[in-house]
């Protein structure tokens, strides 16, 4: 049997996967375990984390919906185009939108995707 477990990296995978490292109790099984089952173990992080990804990005593409509604309903009701909106809800939220740190922290706070606030950050950047 091929092994890929790797005793150096279990607890950022567990972690990765739990979101949480390794207890105690963990460690002491762990450390007694033997190769196999420690390669089950392996595995059974990975289908987690696979899981978790792959939720994850299902609640960003929510998110994403969720925060253009917000954005389409605050056009609507001031009667501004897409960056203004977002400049009006900045204030609401407290945030600085002049400063990226901010506005980054604005979008963050929806739940928006790394890649989705990057975007929506260069378009605001662009368009102001």
């Amino acid at each position: 049997m091929t092994y890929t477990f790797d005793d150096n990296i279990i607890s950022d995978l567990h972690k990765d996967a739990r979101g949480y490292r390794p207890s105690q109790g963990f460690w002491e099984g762990w450390n007694t375990m033997g190769d196999d089952t420690k390669q089950s173990v392996w595995d059974m992080l990975i289908e987690e984390l696979n899981e978790s990804m792959e939720m994850e990005k299902i609640q960003e593409e929510q998110a994403l919906i969720t925060f253009r509604k917000l954005v389409r309903k605050t056009m609507d009701l001031c009667s501004c185009k897409w960056n203004d909106a977002i400049r009006m809800l900045c204030d609401t939220y407290g945030q600085d939108y002049k400063c990226d740190q901010d506005l980054m922290h604005f979008l963050w706070s929806h739940d928006i995707g790394y890649q989705d606030r990057q975007k929506i950050f260069k378009l605001f950047r662009e368009a102001s």
